[in-house]
């Protein structure tokens, strides 16, 4: 990796190197104020927004007044600075989804996300970038430019919540929201060397337009640099909203003492990691077994062939309602020539293919029966977060021919949509780093309703094999 094009907004002001619980405690011994930490952090965001171009709207203005407050709004985050990813509603902030295929206006009420994320109390200083609509792993708008990894910018950030990762690894704030539907929240953790739980289906509120789906494999989530962050996020906003047909994560603070039964693949349906992550799972297999746990080395997780080709379809299916309800989705300004080529492709994809959807949408729905007799005999499955090495720009340019798009694509992100379709919860931990010095994300699942193991597990790995992170420059 060449130190020259690392990226760090970490600076000796108020903010230091704390993460989310380390704002919080500071803030209550009085050691630094609100107004402090969110000066800091817009601060640190116009340092490096030039270099990252993470950020797609700002509202310093607007979280500089919350901070000025004389009264505190509640939440057990009130005060850390965070941002909100450009596809949820936040009243008062244009959501534009990726794209400029429409004039921005402003949403006039929060969604049901935004609204269970910022009664924890955080404070936002605008939206982040991600990919068009979410559909690349890697955000490169034609216009406006790439998202890029402040580990190496000439690396993708990973998407589709590119610029969460990009700004939480950072250092420009300790948390961030993501979302998650073939993988948006695992890929950025893993390309940024961050925590990201996709947590299971229904676990937190999603937007109207979100919850249409013929199946839910979005989720919303965060991105943090600690276990202890996203373990609190998730402890507090049951606080505020709980799904009552799932078991409470509760207050997970630390390792868990039960030894668990884990299997871990290294191959995907549709194909085998690259050499180099392929070792780095198997090391990870091998730390696990000297922590005790049980640790058995499986060929391919239970999922038919036609997985692949299901899953695309119904991904092109989420394109073809977009753009074919454009103009009354999003207005008369909405103007299908300024979308990429991969969303287009993918529009063309699913009408070409709109007989097959009844069959694809019944064998999808399949799979989460058939996962959850294969994790009747495991706790945990493991596996690489992503096929190969973060790409460098312009390897998933979304200007490029589409059907180079979405091979390249498909092959690189083999893993993570399985948990999308099963509603299963998934955490890719940066427990490895590549030869060029990039952080390596290792995925591990567990059955619906069993965050807390993941993030026992979590907690134990991170105390085992303390993983790299970007830190204030030395002078």
């Amino acid at each position: 990796m060449d130190t020259a094009r690392t990226v760090s907004a970490f600076a000796d002001d108020a903010l230091g190197d704390l993460d989310a619980v380390g704002v919080v405690e500071a803030l209550a011994a009085g050691r630094v104020s609100r107004a402090e930490v969110i000066d800091a952090a817009i601060a640190r965001t116009e340092k490096v927004n030039p270099a990252l171009n993470g950020l797609a709207y700002e509202a310093f203005d607007r979280a500089r007044a919350r901070a000025a407050a004389p009264h505190r709004f509640g939440g057990a985050f009130d005060g850390v600075p965070t941002f909100v990813k450009d596809n949820v509603d936040v009243a008062g902030m244009p959501t534009m989804d990726g794209t400029d295929a429409w004039d921005p206006r402003p949403a006039k009420v929060d969604g049901d996300f935004a609204r269970a994320y910022l009664s924890t109390g955080l404070i936002p200083l605008g939206k982040t970038q991600l990919s068009e609509f979410g559909f690349s792993a890697s955000a490169e708008h034609p216009r406006i430019g790439p998202v890029r990894n402040p580990w190496d910018t000439e690396r993708t950030a990973g998407a589709s919540s590119s610029g969460s990762g990009a700004f939480v690894a950072a250092g420009v704030v300790p948390i961030a929201h993501a979302n998650d539907g073939g993988g948006s929240i695992r890929i950025p953790a893993a390309c940024n060397g961050l925590v990201g739980l996709k947590p299971t289906r229904g676990r937190l509120p999603l937007d109207a337009d979100m919850r249409e789906m013929p199946i839910r494999i979005v989720a919303n989530g965060v991105v943090t640099r600690s276990v202890r962050d996203t373990a609190a996020f998730y402890r507090n906003v049951e606080t505020v909203w709980r799904n009552p047909k799932l078991p409470p994560i509760g207050d997970v603070t630390g390792p868990g003492s039960r030894r668990l039964r884990v299997a871990v693949y290294t191959k995907s349906v549709l194909r085998e990691a690259g050499p180099e992550i392929r070792d780095r799972t198997l090391d990870t297999g091998a730390l696990l077994e000297r922590l005790g746990h049980r640790v058995e080395y499986l060929d391919v997780p239970p999922v038919p062939e036609s997985f692949i080709d299901d899953f695309l379809l119904y991904w092109s299916l989420l394109a073809f309602a977009l753009v074919r309800s454009g103009r009354k989705r999003f207005g008369p300004s909405f103007d299908r020539t300024k979308l990429d080529n991969l969303t287009l492709g993918l529009e063309r994809h699913a009408g070409r293919n709109l007989h097959r959807l009844p069959l694809t949408i019944a064998r999808l729905s399949t799979i989460r029966r058939r996962m959850q007799r294969h994790l009747a005999a495991y706790d945990v499955l493991l596996t690489p977060t992503l096929a190969e090495e973060t790409p460098r720009i312009g390897h998933l340019d979304p200007t490029a021919d589409y059907d180079q798009i979405i091979s390249r694509l498909v092959e690189w992100v083999a893993f993570t949509p399985l948990q999308n379709v099963t509603g299963d919860p998934a955490i890719s931990l940066p427990l490895a780093q590549s030869a060029s010095g990039l952080p390596v994300g290792m995925m591990f699942s567990a059955r619906a309703g069993r965050e807390a193991v993941l993030l026992e597990l979590a907690y134990e790995l991170e105390a085992a094999a303390p993983w790299p992170r970007l830190r204030i420059p030395s002078s």
